[in-house]
C-alpha cells in the first residue's frame, strides 16, 4: 500500500509562500490584543525559535501581522497542503504502531468535517486547540514518524519538548495543556500566555487528541434527556421522549449534539443558534431537520410536532434570548430546558450577545471587548430570566456543564438562592452523577485503525452482545443504564453518527469497559477485526476530572475544589500501561476552572495489550468511585464494596457516616453554652 510521506518532512528545508485565508472553511473570532509592544517582541521571539535565521526577517514581518490582525500567531504559510482526515494505520510511515495510532488521531482531530475551526487548529468549543501553531504540528509529526517504543513525546501546550528515553512500558507520550502556577492562574494571564505562544487550552479532548467528532457529545446529551426525563417526567415509557419538548441552544462549538440526541430519545427540539454557518452545517449534515428563522412559524410547527409525537429537531436561526422571550410571552411551556452554548469562552465569542446579529456582534467583539462583554452579560440576564419564568410554570432547567450558571452570576443574573447557591442544579449534580458516575458508567470510546466500516460494526456487536450478558445479570438499579447503551448502539448506526474516524462511544461501568475491551484484543487477535483499537474516554467521566461545576458537582465533601483526582488519574493511567496520557488546566467550563486527566490506549490481539486492558482501565474508573465513596456518596459506596469484594488486591478506606443526631446534639448544646 502507498504510504503517505509529507507529514514525517517537520519543519520544510525551503520557505513555502504564504497562504492567503481560505474562506471556504470557518475561523476562529480573533483573540484580544493583549500584548504590550515589548511582549509582542517576546512574542515574535518564541515564535522565529522553529525556523532558522535566514527566514527570520521576512516571517517577523508575518508573524507580527498575525498577531496584529488575529491577537494570536498561527503561521498560516506553514499550513500543509495535504488534505486532513484520518487515514488506516497502515498508510502512516512510523516506527512504531502506537506512534501512527496518534498521528492518527491528530489528524482526526483537524479534520474539516470535524474541527471547529480547523486553520487555527481548534477542534471545538470555539478555543479547544490541538496546537498553538502549525510548526507545533509539524514538528509533532516528524517526532511521531522517527520515534520507537522505546521513547516517550512529550508535549508542552502543543509544543513538541523532544524525544526522550524511555522503556517500552512507559507512554509514547505524555501531554500537558495550560498547566499554569495557581498563583498566576487568571483569564488576563492565560490570554497574555497564549498570545505569546506559551500556553493553550486543549479542551476535554481537542488537546490530548482523543475527540471522535460529534458523536461523542450525542451520545452523553442523550443519555441526559433519557435520565433527566426519567428523573423528572412523569412517563409511562421512559424509553422514548414522545411529545416531549426539550428547548436549547447551540450549534457550534458542541457539535450540534443536542438536537441529534433529542432525536435519538424520541423528543422534539426546539434549538436556537446565532451563527449561520454552524446552523446551515448541521442542517446539511441531516444533524438538524428544520431550519427556521421565523419564530411565529417555528412555533407552529413545534406544538404539531409535540401533538404528533414526533422525534424531530427544529432550529431557529436567532439568538436563544430571543427565542425564550418568544416562549414567555406566547405562554408555551416546554419540558425541558437547557444550554450547550461555548460559555466556558464567553469573551471571545463563545456566546454572542441578544440584540444584534452574528457578524455584527463578531464586529463589536473585534473593535470594543468591553462593550461586547457588558453585551454578554446583560443577554445572560434576561437569558435567566426567560428560564426563571418558564421553570416558575413547570418546565426542568439544568446547567450542562458548559459554565452558564457560573457566568450569568457573575454576570448578576437571578440564578442564585439566599445561601449562594445556584437556583438549578448542574446535570452532574442532579442526573449524570447520582445516576452514571456514582455507579462508575461514563464514556468508554474506540477508533477502529483500520478505517474500515466491518471493524466497527464488529466491535458494535461484541459491544452489544457484553452489554446484555451483564444486564442479565446485574442490579436493577443499573440494568437501565445497560439497556440505554444497548439501545444507544443500534440507534447510533441507523442515525450514521461516525463522522471522521471509525470510531463509536458507549457509557459503560468498569466491568463492562474492560469485558469489552478484552473482547476487542481477542477478535483482534483472531482476525475478525483487521487492526488494532484505539481506546479512549472523554474527560467527562467517573475519575478523570476536577471540576466543582460539572464532572464533581455532587462530590458534597467540601473537596470538589481539589484536583487530586485528575492528577493521580494521569499518573495511574501512565505507569499501568496507557499508550498516552494527558493532564490539562481547564475543560468543559473553561480554563482555569477545572483539572482534566486523559488516556489514550492502542491494543492489538496480544497478550501484552490484554494485561494493560487489565491494569489501567480498572483504576481509570476505581480511582474516581473511590474518591466519590469517601465523600459519602452512596451508590459509589455500594459500588466500591462490589468491586472489593471481586478483587482481593483492592482495599480501599471506606467513611464511617456520622448520625446527624449526634451532630445536631452537639451543636444544639453549642448554641445553648453561648
Amino acid at each position: 500500500m502507498k504510504k503517505m510521506n509529507d507529514y514525517s518532512e517537520g519543519i520544510p528545508t525551503e520557505l513555502p509562500p504564504p497562504i492567503p485565508l481560505d474562506n471556504t472553511v470557518p475561523h476562529a473570532p480573533n483573540r484580544p490584543q493583549v500584548l504590550n509592544d515589548a511582549e509582542k517582541r517576546l512574542a515574535i521571539m518564541n515564535s522565529l525559535r522553529y525556523f532558522p535565521p535566514k527566514w527570520h526577517k521576512e516571517l517577523a514581518s508575518e508573524f507580527l501581522n498575525e498577531l496584529e490582525e488575529f491577537g494570536h500567531i498561527y503561521m498560516h504559510r506553514f499550513r500543509p497542503k495535504y488534505d486532513m482526515f484520518a487515514r488506516p494505520i497502515s498508510e502512516y510511515r512510523a516506527n512504531s504502531n502506537s506512534a501512527a495510532a496518534i498521528m492518527l488521531m491528530i489528524q482526526n482531530n483537524l479534520d474539516p468535517q470535524i474541527a471547529q475551526y480547523p486553520h487555527e487548529l481548534v477542534t471545538y468549543g470555539t478555543n479547544g486547540s490541538v496546537f498553538q501553531n502549525w510548526a507545533q504540528y509539524l514538528l509533532t509529526m516528524r517526532y511521531l514518524s522517527i520515534m520507537r517504543d522505546d521513547q516517550t513525546l512529550v508535549m508542552y501546550s502543543g509544543h513538541p519538548l523532544g524525544l526522550f528515553p524511555s522503556s517500552v512500558d512507559a507512554p509514547m507520550a505524555i501531554v500537558t495543556n495550560g498547566m499554569v502556577i495557581p498563583n498566576y492562574s487568571s483569564q488576563a494571564n492565560y490570554e497574555r500566555m497564549n498570545a505569546l505562544g506559551v500556553s493553550q487550552y486543549g479542551q476535554m479532548t481537542a488537546g490530548s487528541y482523543m475527540y471522535i467528532g460529534p458523536q461523542g457529545i450525542v451520545h452523553g446529551t442523550t443519555i441526559t434527556i433519557l435520565n433527566a426525563a426519567r428523573k423528572f417526567l412523569d412517563l409511562q415509557d421512559d424509553s422514548n421522549l414522545g411529545g416531549v419538548m426539550y428547548v436549547t441552544s447551540g450549534l457550534g462549538g458542541m457539535s450540534g449534539a443536542q438536537a441529534k440526541a433529542a432525536v435519538i430519545a424520541g423528543a422534539v427540539c426546539v434549538i436556537a443558534e446565532i451563527d449561520p454557518v454552524a446552523a446551515n452545517k448541521r442542517y446539511s449534515q441531516g444533524w438538524l431537520t428544520e431550519l427556521y428563522d421565523n419564530l411565529d412559524e417555528l412555533s407552529v410547527r413545534a406544538r404539531e410536532a409535540v401533538e404528533n409525537n414526533e422525534a424531530v429537531s427544529l432550529g431557529y436561526l436567532g439568538n436563544i434570548v430571543d427565542l425564550l422571550e418568544y416562549l414567555v410571552n406566547s405562554d408555551i411551556t416546554p419540558d425541558l430546558v437547557s444550554d450547550q452554548t461555548s460559555l466556558h469562552n464567553p469573551w471571545l465569542g463563545g456566546y454572542m450577545p441578544a440584540g444584534m446579529g452574528f457578524e455584527e456582534g463578531r464586529k463589536l467583539l473585534k473593535d470594543n471587548p468591553s462593550a461586547f462583554k457588558n453585551q454578554v452579560q446583560n443577554s445572560l440576564r434576561r437569558h435567566v430570566d426567560s428560564i426563571n419564568e418558564l421553570c416558575d410554570r413547570g418546565a426542568l432547567f439544568w446547567d450542562y456543564g458548559n459554565a452558564f450558571l457560573l457566568e450569568s452570576s457573575r454576570a448578576g443574573a437571578d440564578v442564585l438562592t439566599e445561601d449562594g447557591s445556584f437556583r438549578y442544579p448542574s446535570y452532574v449534580e442532579n442526573i449524570m452523577g447520582p445516576m452514571c458516575f456514582d455507579y462508575g458508567f461514563g464514556p468508554f470510546r474506540w477508533v477502529c485503525t483500520s478505517g474500515d466500516l466491518e471493524d466497527l460494526r464488529v466491535t458494535d456487536q461484541i459491544a452489544i452482545e457484553v452489554l446484555r450478558q451483564l444486564t442479565d445479570n446485574c442490579a436493577e438499579e443499573i440494568k437501565t443504564q445497560y439497556e440505554d447503551n444497548i439501545r444507544w448502539i443500534v440507534e447510533a448506526d441507523k442515525h450514521e453518527l461516525v463522522v471522521g474516524s471509525k470510531a463509536r462511544i458507549l457509557y459503560a461501568d468498569e466491568i463492562g469497559r474492560t469485558l469489552i475491551a478484552q473482547e476487542f484484543n481477542r477478535a483482534i487477535s483472531e482476525g475478525r477485526i483487521s487492526a488494532p483499537i484505539v481506546l479512549g474516554r472523554d474527560h467527562h467521566d467517573v475519575g478523570g476530572t476536577d471540576s466543582p461545576y460539572r464532572e464533581t458537582a455532587n462530590i458534597r465533601d467540601g473537596s470538589m475544589f481539589t484536583a487530586d483526582m485528575a492528577v493521580h488519574n494521569f499518573v495511574g493511567d501512565s505507569v499501568r500501561g496507557a499508550t498516552w496520557t494527558s493532564l490539562h488546566n481547564g475543560g468543559g467550563v473553561g480554563w482555569g476552572e477545572v483539572i482534566n486527566g486523559g488516556f489514550g490506549l492502542l491494543i492489538d490481539g496480544s497478550d501484552d495489550s490484554d494485561n494493560r486492558i487489565k491494569s489501567m482501565i480498572s483504576w481509570d474508573v476505581i480511582n474516581g468511585l473511590t474518591r466519590r465513596s469517601w465523600a459519602r456518596n452512596d451508590a459509589a459506596m455500594r459500588t466500591v464494596r462490589n468491586a472489593s469484594e471481586s478483587n482481593e488486591n483492592l482495599n480501599v478506606t471506606m467513611p464511617n457516616i456520622v448520625d446527624n443526631n449526634i451532630l445536631d446534639t452537639v451543636f444544639k448544646s453549642l448554641d445553648d453554652s453561648i
